[in-house]
């Protein structure tokens, strides 16, 4: 059995402050069990605005930040070394050159919860994949952390649902205990391939919403658009996971239906620029922000060519944000397929 007593949150961005404040509101009650938490940034400027000043000065600034209760650290292998259990949420674009001063010996019995809704790059792998074959976990200590639930919502105590997947289920259920309290509630799955890879789906989907609602497209055809994308991700999962799965459950479609049109959503809010006629550039820039469904339709779709699953939804995305096709031209010809 794995200790989950010192928990570490590995990234600077949304999710990772979100998830920092969970489980400091957890280890401030007294009632998770947590001895210490240690939050990882990559600048030890940030760090020291964090401690000094309780809060994140780039996302989500107004959740409170207590270095009584967190530990706030710029030193990776510092962090990494003091935790039993690490929740990974760098963007998987920049997940290898985040953990490149980390030696393989370094993750030797920990337990890694992957926070992170894309494709490492390099590889075409999901997260737990990757640190299974190249860092050297054993299944049962890989996690999956997945909505529907923005780090916006969390912020303010919105009661959200967490879903929890893991190979190990007494891991799982110790670490979904962990994160339990009166506005997060978690359930727990064995599904962690789909878990994953849906994740990194929903994103690309948000993003094709986006996309139509910018072309000026309304509330019915937005409804055929997710009908088709849940049965898109079916498809792809059916395929490349042989696990049976319920994908009306909260983990698919629940997070892919707040991901699609919730105003919090930044896939979303990327396509919709995109739909309105921004440059991808453009569109990157002015939101400051990663909207990592750019990054897995370049990658999803670089895997699907070797697998081949019929996924229109996802092509007509890469054909508007890599291959520069018009997107009005684009939506309307994957219109004449989705039923």
């Amino acid at each position: 059995m794995v200790n989950l007593t010192r928990v570490a949150v590995i990234g600077g961005g949304s999710w990772a402050t979100a998830l920092v404040k969970i489980l400091s509101d957890n280890k401030a009650s007294g009632k998770s069990g947590l001895t210490s938490l240690s939050w990882w940034v990559r600048s030890e400027e940030k760090a020291n605005y964090i401690r000094t000043h309780h809060h994140n000065p780039d996302y989500i600034s107004s959740i409170e930040i207590h270095p009584e209760v967190v530990n706030v650290s710029s030193n990776l292998e510092e962090v990494v070394t003091g935790a039993d259990l690490l929740v990974i949420a760098i963007p998987a674009a920049f997940l290898e050159a985040s953990l490149a001063s980390c030696s393989k010996d370094l993750f030797n019995d920990k337990a890694i919860v992957s926070a992170i809704k894309g494709l490492v790059p390099s590889t075409k792998q999901i997260v737990g994949d990757y640190f299974i074959e190249h860092y050297g976990i054993d299944e049962k200590r890989i996690m999956v952390i997945s909505g529907p639930c923005h780090a916006e919502e969390v912020a303010n105590e919105k009661l959200s649902y967490l879903t929890i997947a893991g190979v190990g289920q007494e891991i799982a259920r110790a670490f979904a205990a962990t994160l339990n309290n009166g506005y997060i509630r978690t359930v727990v799955s064995m599904d962690v391939r789909g878990t994953e890879y849906g994740a990194v789906l929903k994103n690309i989907y948000a993003v094709a919403a986006g996309i139509c609602n910018g072309l000026g497209y309304g509330d019915n055809f937005q409804a055929v658009l997710m009908s088709n994308s849940i049965r898109e991700m079916k498809r792809f999962l059916r395929n490349i996971t042989d696990t049976d799965r319920k994908i009306n459950h909260s983990a698919y479609l629940g997070d892919l239906l707040v991901t699609g049109y919730s105003v919090h959503s930044r896939n979303r809010t990327f396509g919709n620029m995109i739909g309105k006629g921004y440059t991808v550039q453009s569109a990157q820039l002015e939101m400051k922000m990663i909207a990592e469904g750019y990054y897995a339709t370049k990658n999803m779709h670089d895997l699907n060519e070797k697998i081949q699953i019929k996924m229109p939804i996802m092509d007509t995305v890469y054909q508007i944000i890599y291959e520069g096709k018009s997107a009005k031209k684009a939506i309307e010809k994957l219109s004449e397929k989705l039923v």
